[in-house]
C-alpha cells in the first residue's frame, strides 16, 4: 500500500491516469461487492423464507436464482416469523457494530459527502452487506441500491483514506463507489455514473467532479458483475426487466393523460415520503432499545402482507409488497390488463406501508426499488383506467415504465439519472421523450419534499464546497478596491531612536509602522507589540533605533493582487 501511495503522489492530482486507476479499483471492488450482496441475499432467502415458509419471492425476468424452488407447500403465516427474526438479527448487527448503517444507505453516503469530509468507517460496508442481505433475504420490503451504494461508497472512502488523499479526492471516490454499486446491481452503468453526481443535491444540480470517475468505476463494476456473477452470459447483459418491453408513443396527444399521471405521481410521492418519515419518527419514540425496532417493523410489514394476501383471494401478486417486489412489477409491466386496477393500487399503497415499516424502523435496505414498484403500479393503473375510459393506444405497460421514472424523479430529485436508469433496466429507450415530460413535472412539483433528507439544495449550501465559493468571491476583488488609499500612515525612518518611537506610539492609534530608509524605500515593519518589550528598560531608549526592532521578513500584497491571495498571505 505504501509503494502504491508513493506512486500515486508522483502523479498530478488532476491527471487522467490517476483517476482511471483509482476509479477502476473502486469499480472492481464495487462489482465484487454487488455479487457478494446478491449471493448473500439469495442464500439467506433460500435457507429462511423457503426452508421455513416455502416462499420464494418472484423476481424480474432479468434476475436468475441459484436455487430451484417448489412452493406447493406454502405456509404464509410463517413468513411473519421469518421476517421478525430477520429484523431482529439485522437490528442487533447494525446497532452493535455500526449504527450509521441503519435505514437506506444512500442517505448516509450523501451525509458523508457533505458533512464528514467523505469519511465512512471501514466497518460500515461489511455491516451493511450482512444486515441488508438478512433484511431483504427474509422478506423485508426494500431495495438493493441503498446497501450497494453504501458498500461502494465505503470502499471508495476507505481507499482514499489509506492512500492519504485529500478530502476532495475522498469525496470524489466515495461518489464514484456509490455510482459503481448502483451501476452494477441494476446493470445500468450510464445511470450509475449520473446517479452519483445528481443524487447529492435537491435542486437541479450536478457534482461535475465525480461524473467521469463515476463513469469509469460504473463501467468497470458492471463488467466485473457481468463476467463473474454465476448466471450465464444470457442473463448477464439482459436488462433487469427482460427484453420484451417495447413500447412507444403513438400520438403527441398522449401527453395529456401522461400529464394527469404526473399529477397523481406527485400526490402519491408526497404520501410515500410523509409516511416513510412519519413511521420513522414513531419508531424513534418507542421506549425500547433500537436493536429491537427492526424486528417489530418487519413483523408488522409481514402482517400487512398476509392480510392483503388473504383479503384478495390468496393472490400471489399481492405478495409483491414484501421483499423487492420486482416479480409483481414485472407482471405490471407486461400484463397489467390481466391484473386489474384494484390490485395494482393495492400493490402500490401496500408497498408504501411495508417499506416504511421495514426501513423506517431501522431495517437495512434501499428505497429506490420500492419506488420503482410504487411508481410502476400507479402508472399501470392510470394507463389501464384511461384505456378503458377513452380507448388510448398507449399501452398500460408504457404508463408503468414512465411512472417508474416520474415517481422516483419527484421523490429523490434525480430526474436525469432516473430516466436513464429506468430505460436501462427495461431495455426500452423509445419512451425517453414522454418520460422526460412526466419526470420534469414531478420534479418541479415535488421540490418541497424528498426521500433523502441529507441532500442539500445546491453546491452553495454544501459544506464540501463552502471554501470554493469563498475563493471564487475573493478572486474577483482586487486589493486596490478595498484598501484605504487615502489613509495617512505614520512612516518611521530606520534611524529614529526608540525614545522618539515610544512618544509617537503614545499619540496614535496606529498598530503597525512601516520603516523606510533615506530614499523612502520600504525596508521593514514593526508593531506596537514589538516595542512593548522595551518599555521597562529606559537605558536603551536612546541606543536602539527602528532598524533594531523592525522585521525585515515582510509578507505583503500589491494593489493588483486579489483578496484570495491576501487571505492566503494572512494565513501564512
Amino acid at each position: 500500500m505504501k509503494v502504491f501511495r508513493d506512486e500515486l503522489r508522483a502523479i498530478d492530482l488532476k491527471s487522467t491516469g490517476k483517476w482511471f486507476v483509482l476509479s477502476a479499483i473502486v469499480g472492481v471492488v464495487a462489482g465484487i461487492g454487488a455479487i457478494t450482496f446478491q449471493l448473500a441475499g439469495q442464500l439467506v432467502s433460500h435457507y429462511t423464507l423457503y426452508k421455513i415458509a416455502k416462499f420464494a419471492p418472484s423476481e424480474a425476468d432479468g434476475e436468475h436464482s441459484l436455487f430451484s424452488h417448489d412452493t406447493h407447500e406454502f405456509h404464509p403465516w410463517l413468513i411473519i416469523a421469518v421476517m421478525a427474526g430477520g429484523g431482529l438479527a439485522s437490528g442487533i448487527i447494525v446497532y452493535t457494530f455500526a449504527p450509521e448503517a441503519e435505514g437506506h444507505g444512500t442517505d448516509a453516503a450523501i451525509d458523508s459527502f457533505h458533512n464528514k469530509r467523505g469519511q465512512i468507517r471501514e466497518v460500515v460496508p461489511i455491516v451493511k452487506t450482512i444486515a441488508s442481505a438478512i433484511t431483504l433475504g427474509t422478506g423485508g420490503s426494500g431495495g438493493r441500491e441503498g446497501p450497494i451504494a453504501q458498500i461502494g461508497a465505503g470502499f471508495g472512502s476507505f481507499l482514499a483514506t489509506r492512500l492519504e488523499l485529500s478530502a476532495r479526492d475522498r469525496r470524489v471516490m466515495l461518489a464514484a463507489g456509490m455510482g459503481a454499486g448502483v451501476g452494477a446491481i441494476f446493470r445500468a452503468p450510464l445511470a450509475g455514473a449520473l446517479f452519483a453526481g445528481e443524487i447529492l443535491y435537491r435542486d437541479a444540480e450536478f457534482e461535475s467532479d465525480v461524473i467521469m470517475p463515476a463513469a469509469i468505476s460504473s463501467i468497470i463494476s458492471f463488467s466485473t458483475y457481468s463476467l463473474l456473477y454465476p448466471i450465464g452470459e444470457s442473463f448477464a447483459f439482459m436488462p433487469l426487466f427482460g427484453t420484451q418491453l417495447q413500447y412507444q408513443l403513438h400520438s403527441i396527444f398522449d401527453l395529456v393523460p401522461l400529464t394527469f399521471l404526473a399529477l397523481v405521481l406527485v400526490v402519491v410521492g408526497v404520501l410515500y415520503i410523509k409516511t416513510f418519515y412519519g413511521v420513522q419518527h414513531a419508531f424513534k419514540q418507542l421506549p425500547i432499545k433500537p436493536h429491537f425496532r427492526p424486528a417489530i417493523g418487519a413483523a408488522m410489514a409481514g402482517v400487512v402482507g398476509m392480510l392483503l394476501y388473504y383479503s384478495f383471494g390468496q393472490n400471489s401478486f399481492t405478495l409483491g409488497v414484501l421483499a423487492t417486489g420486482y416479480g409483481s412489477l414485472q407482471q405490471a409491466l407486461t400484463a397489467a390488463p390481466d391484473i386489474g386496477i384494484r390490485l395494482l393500487l393495492v400493490l402500490a399503497f401496500g408497498k408504501i406501508i411495508t417499506t416504511s415499516l421495514t426501513i423506517s424502523s431501522g431495517g437495512s435496505g434501499g428505497v429506490f426499488g420500492p419506488s420503482m414498484v410504487i411508481g410502476g403500479s400507479i402508472g399501470a393503473a392510470v394507463g389501464l383506467s384511461f384505456n378503458r375510459l377513452f380507448g388510448l393506444t398507449l399501452a398500460p405497460g408504457a404508463f408503468a415504465i414512465i411512472g417508474m421514472a416520474g415517481f422516483f424523479a419527484g421523490c429523490a430529485h434525480a430526474p436525469i439519472s432516473t430516466i436513464i436508469m429506468v430505460s436501462e433496466m427495461t431495455g426500452d429507450y423509445k419512451l425517453l421523450f414522454p418520460a422526460m415530460w412526466v419526470s420534469a413535472i414531478c420534479f418541479f412539483l415535488s421540490r418541497r419534499w424528498t426521500l433523502y433528507d441529507k441532500q442539500v439544495p445546491t453546491r452553495l449550501e454544501s459544506p464540501a464546497h463552502r471554501g470554493d465559493f469563498i475563493v471564487d468571491v475573493l478572486e474577483g476583488i482586487k486589493v486596490e478596491q478595498v484598501y484605504r488609499q487615502h489613509r495617512k500612515n505614520i512612516l518611521i525612518p530606520e534611524s529614529m531612536s526608540l525614545d522618539d518611537i515610544v512618544h509617537i506610539l503614545a499619540k496614535t492609534n496606529q498598530h503597525y509602522f512601516p520603516v523606510i530608509d533615506d530614499q523612502e524605500r520600504f525596508v521593514g515593519i514593526f508593531s506596537e507589540d514589538d516595542v512593548r518589550s522595551y518599555l521597562y528598560d529606559e537605558t536603551i531608549w536612546n541606543l536602539a533605533v527602528a532598524r533594531d526592532i523592525m522585521v525585515t521578513s515582510i509578507v505583503s500584497v500589491t494593489p493588483e493582487d486579489d483578496l484570495n491571495t491576501a487571505m492566503r498571505r494572512f494565513t501564512a
